[in-house]
């Protein structure tokens, strides 16, 4: 009885040692606990993260601009992206017209091999006159109005609207002075509209607070 009850006595103060050496018979506490307790010459600190949470606020840009840079692309930097998109919507759109021309042009024509290569070719030669059509007026675009915007030093909606009418006028200027007074009004619209649906919610915006003012 004295050995078992000398070992048991030996075996617990063994535990008792290493539970306190390893933490083991530390006491736990709560996070609620743990956020009551103050901080003395320090700032609060989450329950959760040993962090500030001042330090995760981004007050302001993650990214430095060099001196004199603008925080939006200009037109000489969107003039490639216009003309590259341009001429691969002018494809696409060319290629889907040259199916419907084949397909329409050749349904007397049994499925063969001929058939298959006059569809082709229509959808070759249709894709690539769309791409060259729509590369074009983008070309053209692109140049007037950074052209515009260099002579003027401004850039606005105005410039956009004197691109497009030109573009029209030099697109069709082939057609005798009918076709370039045409080519002119529907540059004027089409970029008198892309100019309003840039400027819709600034112009609802005013409109409506002008009205809240009235009433």
């Amino acid at each position: 009885m004295d050995n078992n009850s000398s070992q048991g006595s030996a075996g617990g103060a063994k535990a008792g040692g290493l539970g306190g050496l390893f933490g083991g018979g530390a006491p736990e506490y709560s996070n609620t606990e743990l956020a009551g307790v103050p901080l003395t010459g320090m700032s609060p600190l989450s329950p959760y993260l040993n962090v500030d949470p001042r330090y995760l606020i981004q007050d302001t840009d993650e990214f430095i601009l060099p001196t004199g840079a603008n925080k939006t692309r200009g037109r000489f930097e969107l003039a490639f992206f216009t003309i590259g998109g341009s001429c691969m919507t002018g494809a696409a759109l060319g290629a889907v017209n040259g199916l419907r021309m084949g397909l329409k042009e050749t349904r007397d024509m049994a499925w063969s091999k001929p058939r298959n290569v006059q569809i082709i070719n229509m959808v070759t030669r249709q894709g690539a006159s769309w791409a060259n059509s729509l590369g074009s007026v983008a070309l053209l675009y692109s140049v007037f109005g950074v052209a515009i915007e260099k002579a003027r030093g401004a850039e606005d909606d105005i410039n956009t609207v004197a691109a497009g009418t030109l573009t029209g006028m030099l697109f069709k200027s082939g057609s005798g002075i009918k076709g370039v007074a045409r080519g002119g009004l529907a540059g004027l619209a089409l970029s008198g509209a892309y100019a309003l649906y840039n400027n819709w919610d600034h112009i609802t915006g005013s409109s409506s607070s002008s009205s809240s003012r009235l009433y």
